[in-house]
């Protein structure tokens, strides 16, 4: 892209969707997460905009200036030439799937986007308006971006996931979700629902690890665990 450094992504591996994790590369594992930023899939990630690029003339309205996508733009490049990308802050993104052209070589471009059908153009539909939104105003609009319900049970998920990983008890892990006093109370109840409250957590934390986490990007709630209902100690609990 003229005028500008763009980080530039490791080339993908093709068909390396499985044995790469389900992106196109790896991240650096020692970069802050709001930092990262992983390029997965399309098969992975519904709301890939799949997209023709037409060099353009600048001046022309229907352009994108493609300097003006640089601070947010990282890219990749397959062996076969063509460029996948990803738009974020490092809390918000957007996918981006070059079948034809290039964004990264011309100063400007004109994007045709590819919406086919019903169920496939439907789950594209507000990623395209969050594009035309930063080439408009220059920024992700916070109204399209809603917060995920699902985010307080990953958050959980993953604490689970990291407790077992230093070697916590499922008793242990109960303490820290629910509190101690809690679990003095309520750990040996005959009812046994905070033991298997946290069974389930333990279940979909070695789930996600084995391969589960390829799914969050769906809307699917039969390829996930489900949701956590009940809060309490500050943190998420499950139903």
């Amino acid at each position: 892209m003229r005028g500008r450094a763009t980080r530039r992504a490791a080339t993908p591996r093709r068909g390396s969707n499985r044995s790469s994790g389900g992106f196109t590369f790896a991240e650096d594992p020692d970069r802050a997460a709001p930092e990262a930023r992983i390029i997965w899939h399309a098969d992975l990630d519904p709301g890939t905009l799949r997209v023709i690029a037409v060099p353009s003339d600048p001046a022309d309205p229907d352009s994108i200036r493609t300097d003006r996508l640089a601070p947010w733009l990282a890219l990749a490049t397959d062996s076969d030439g063509r460029e996948h990308a990803v738009l974020s802050d490092g809390w918000h993104r957007i996918r981006i799937d070059v079948e034809e052209g290039s964004i990264a070589r011309e100063e400007a471009v004109l994007l045709q986007y590819r919406l086919l059908g019903i169920a496939s153009a439907e789950p594209r539909i507000l990623p395209l308006r969050r594009f035309l939104e930063i080439c408009r105003r220059g920024r992700f609009a916070r109204s399209l971006f809603p917060r995920d319900p699902r985010i307080n049970r990953w958050l959980t998920v993953l604490r689970v996931h990291d407790a077992l990983a230093a070697g916590a008890s499922q008793r242990e892990i109960g303490a820290a979700l629910f509190g101690e006093d809690r679990i003095v109370l309520d750990w040996h109840d005959d009812s046994d629902s905070l033991r298997s409250r946290v069974r389930r957590l333990v279940r979909d934390a070695r789930a996600m690890a084995q391969g589960g986490y390829r799914h969050l990007l769906t809307r699917d709630p039969e390829a996930v665990p489900k949701p956590l209902t009940e809060t309490g100690s500050g943190l998420a609990k499950s139903e």
